[in-house]
């Protein structure tokens, strides 16, 4: 996920600098020079990396005592449970397939977007995770922009990455744990708890689990950190605001960028009252963010065939990821 600041100093000198009345010149690149990272930017990012490795191993502690037990995880006593392994330390060492899986997808993630807007020269932060006592032991992982962006070409490539290569490595984890599924009877179905299906598992237990219900499957830790990534990749590609789908939205249209925006929110509101009322959460942040958008240095030339094909791609990926009823209570 990226999140930009657009009221700096260096935004509003470069948009000084550039008028709306002046085009760049055919075949000119338009470089940003961005300041040096601080050092205490980079601590601070170790410093929540280390703390959200924590809470996840915790998390994870959690999921792979379920799954030892042929179980699917519960909210029962969660919180006596979380805290458990921060008192007998040896129990972090359970959840570290859970916690290093996770981490790596958020952590791929955000360092596509990182690296994309090193080749870009766009000034970002380093990715900053964010520990949470949650089912997943995290609220997920950001970074920031601190500058204008050249172009669509620029903020495409910025906001296509991330998802992509969170994608491409949450697909494999997700396929082996399949694979290596526990045949449970009902797991699913009796859970206190029920994690929603997206399509790709659909497809890849139709492919490596063929007979088997979906409801006798139970996936071990690996594969549940896979599912939140994938779950995480598909909350990324709303096309609304400043998540990373609203970037792409806005280097095809931009002149529609708000008003999907909008219409992506109500949207949500429906499937808030019948699938998931997380989406009603969702849907209110959309309404928050609909207004702003990070400015482009060049907002004249048009986004290219090639990039307008991978946002098909990111379409596909999107609806492979999304889930209308993620969880069930």
């Amino acid at each position: 996920m990226t999140n930009n600041g657009d009221d700096s100093r260096e935004s509003l000198a470069v948009e000084w600098l550039q008028p709306a009345s002046v085009r760049p010149l055919p075949g000119a690149r338009l470089v940003w020079r961005s300041p040096p990272r601080s050092r205490r930017s980079l601590i601070m990012a170790i410093a929540l990396f280390v703390a959200t490795a924590f809470s996840t191993l915790a998390a994870g502690a959690q999921f792979a005592a379920a799954y030892a037990a042929g179980q699917a995880p519960a909210f029962d006593n969660f919180f006596a449970a979380y805290f458990r392994p921060f008192v007998e330390p040896r129990l972090f060492l359970a959840g570290i397939p859970f916690a290093a899986t996770l981490m790596g997808i958020l952590l791929a993630h955000e360092l596509g977007h990182f690296f994309a807007c090193r080749y870009y020269r766009i000034d970002a932060t380093y990715p900053y995770f964010v520990p949470a006592p949650t089912l997943i032991g995290t609220l997920g992982a950001f970074i920031r922009i601190r500058s204008p962006i050249v172009d669509r070409r620029a903020l495409f490539d910025m906001a296509f990455a991330g998802p992509l290569v969170g994608f491409l490595f949450a697909v494999p984890a997700l396929a082996i744990a399949v694979a290596h599924s526990k045949i449970v009877f009902a797991a699913q179905s009796d859970a206190s708890l029920v994690f929603g299906r997206p399509l790709i598992e659909w497809l890849l237990e139709s492919l490596l689990r063929p007979g088997a219900a979906h409801a006798n499957l139970l996936l071990d830790p690996v594969g549940r950190a896979a599912w939140v990534g994938l779950f995480a990749t598909a909350l990324n590609l709303l096309p609304a605001g400043q998540l990373d789908g609203g970037h792409i939205l806005y280097t095809l249209t931009s002149g529609w960028h708000r008003r999907i925006t909008i219409g992506v929110a109500v949207a949500l509101v429906p499937l808030a009252v019948w699938f998931w009322w997380g989406w009603l959460m969702w849907a209110t942040l959309l309404m928050i963010i609909a207004f702003r958008h990070p400015p482009l240095i060049d907002t004249w030339t048009p986004l290219d065939a090639r990039r307008r094909m991978l946002a098909v791609a990111a379409l596909v990926i999107f609806v492979l990821c999304f889930m209308p009823a993620p969880f069930v209570v």
